[in-house]
């Protein structure tokens, strides 16, 4: 059951002026290579031949432009949705590759896209939430604070999580703002995509390391899960985010710490069910069995989803910058920094495949819709593959 229902509630006030930004620095787990270090950067590991056990091949192409915000393409049926830097907006058949419709919304994007089919929405870089239906603007509104994860439409409704920790629900239809919750903000945040997503009656969402329990109608909180707590003395080494993608199955919510932890929350009663140190800085995937992430430094990890506990581990992708990973039948598929989607074996993370995309970077996590696999590239590429 998705939302039914919703009454409005107080918006609360404006964010702090003074919130610092950081960006993930994929394979750096202490961010010394920020601040100009010496240190040299490791080399990616050098791919190997691979036979195509899981046989796919190149069906469609198609073109978004280019692609530098955290991007989250948005599946609804037979339609994916994305959008490139310079504010096109487009919806795509996943059949084909050809246009549904397409838009520019007047301003560069920071995050999206988020969609219920009909209803899909970006934030743009002056901070505004802008919903398109069919190719046309519905409305827009202004944020007070930036946003990186990209909205989260349902119920007829959409919701935003911004920068400050809040979270902010807006008619779907007209714009109108119906409630915000406010949690107390941190001087440092990710510039990354965050996590929200509907479980049954509650809205969940990542707020700072916890996974957070809100009532759709009014914004009250109804439980919250640690994932992981700040720790460090100063600010770099106590910030905690949670980062999307999330791994759903049934109640149980997975989720990942940037560069802390992993771990399952049981969201119908807001327990936390188990959580084990990771030093990754992309979201996870699952199914009923294991839980998929890549860590910081390439290695692609599988843990027990009953208890945490460790199913293999595989290091032939190091240091390839790897996306969040995607279950596809019996593979995941993962992105990389050289632009291939590499499938690997969920019984034990042995190579698959290897499909080809630009040569540019990934730039979001894979997606499936239908029986299309569907990888996004920086440079504004879009790849349909299909199962041969």
């Amino acid at each position: 059951m998705i939302f039914k229902s919703f009454r409005p509630l107080a918006q609360a006030g404006k964010a702090p002026a003074a919130i610092l930004l950081v960006a993930v620095l994929a394979g750096c787990s202490t961010f010394s290579g920020f601040f100009g270090s010496s240190v040299k950067k490791p080399q990616p590991a050098e791919l190997q031949p691979v036979m195509a056990l899981v046989p796919a091949k190149q069906v469609w192409t198609a073109r978004i432009g280019e692609v530098s915000f955290p991007l989250q393409v948005n599946v609804s049926g037979d339609t994916v949705m994305a959008a490139s830097t310079d504010g096109t907006v487009v919806a795509l058949d996943a059949r084909s590759g050809r246009d549904f419709w397409r838009t520019n919304v007047g301003a560069p994007v920071a995050a999206g896209v988020g969609s219920d089919g009909k209803v899909a929405a970006v934030v743009t870089r002056t901070n505004e939430v802008v919903a398109v239906a069919g190719g046309k603007e519905l409305w827009r509104q202004k944020l007070a604070a930036q946003a990186f994860t990209a909205p989260f439409v349902a119920g007829g409704r959409v919701f935003v999580l911004a920068a400050d920790r809040s979270v902010n629900a807006f008619d779907g239809q007209t714009g109108r703002k119906l409630w915000s919750q406010q949690r107390p903000s941190e001087p440092l945040v990710l510039r990354q995509s965050g996590v929200m997503l509907a479980v049954g009656d509650t809205l969940v969402v990542g707020l700072a390391g916890r996974l957070t329990g809100l009532n759709p109608l009014n914004g009250s909180i109804r439980w919250e899960a640690p994932i992981a707590s700040p720790r460090g003395i100063n600010d770099v080494e106590r910030l905690v985010d949670l980062v999307g993608t999330v791994s759903r199955t049934g109640n149980t919510v997975c989720a990942r710490a940037f560069q802390a932890s992993v771990g399952c929350v049981d969201a119908q009663r807001g327990v936390l069910l188990w959580t084990k140190p990771a030093n990754g800085a992309q979201g996870v995937d699952g199914d009923d069995s294991l839980v998929f992430g890549t860590e910081a430094d390439g290695k692609v990890l599988a843990w027990r989803r009953s208890d945490g506990e460790s199913a293999w581990s595989s290091d032939g992708l190091r240091y390839r910058s790897l996306s969040a990973p995607l279950v596809v039948g019996r593979s995941i598929a993962i992105g990389d920094s050289a632009g291939f989607v590499h499938l690997l074996s969920r019984a034990d993370g042995s190579p698959l495949n290897r499909l080809v995309t630009d040569g540019s970077p990934v730039a979001a996590t894979p997606v499936l819709a239908g029986n299309i696999l569907v990888a996004v590239t920086r440079s504004g590429a879009v790849f349909g593959f299909a199962p041969e």
